[in-house]
């Protein structure tokens, strides 16, 4: 997990990670989306694909890379008690707000 969090650390790689979240794409779709260089996407997509995180398959002269969400479930696992911790907290919040705003009808508008 923590080769994941290195890799995702870097904005570009996450962009391309929203890009393939998408759709399958080729690296030129990707270059022309993001603005990067050809070797600069090729560079990241190996990274990505290195950690597991994409996947690649030849189209005739082209390569197609997808996401692969195996590696990041193990992400979304480690995250999964603090988006209950802070779901907890954004829960208590509106019901202080709501509680807040009772008796106060029409003084927002």
């Amino acid at each position: 997990m923590t080769v994941a969090f290195e890799v995702l650390a870097e904005e570009s790689r996450r962009r391309i990670l929203d890009l393939l979240i998408e759709r399958e794409r080729p690296v030129c779709d990707l270059v022309d989306r993001l603005a990067l260089s050809q070797p600069t996407v090729s560079k990241h997509l190996k990274i990505l694909r290195d950690a597991g995180l994409v996947d690649s398959r030849n189209d005739a002269q082209r390569r197609i890379y997808r996401v692969r969400t195996e590696p990041l479930r193990e992400v979304d696992d480690w995250l999964r008690p603090y988006r209950a911790r802070w779901a907890g907290h954004l829960s208590a919040l509106e019901r202080h707000l709501d509680f807040m705003g009772e008796g106060e009808e029409g003084q927002w508008t």
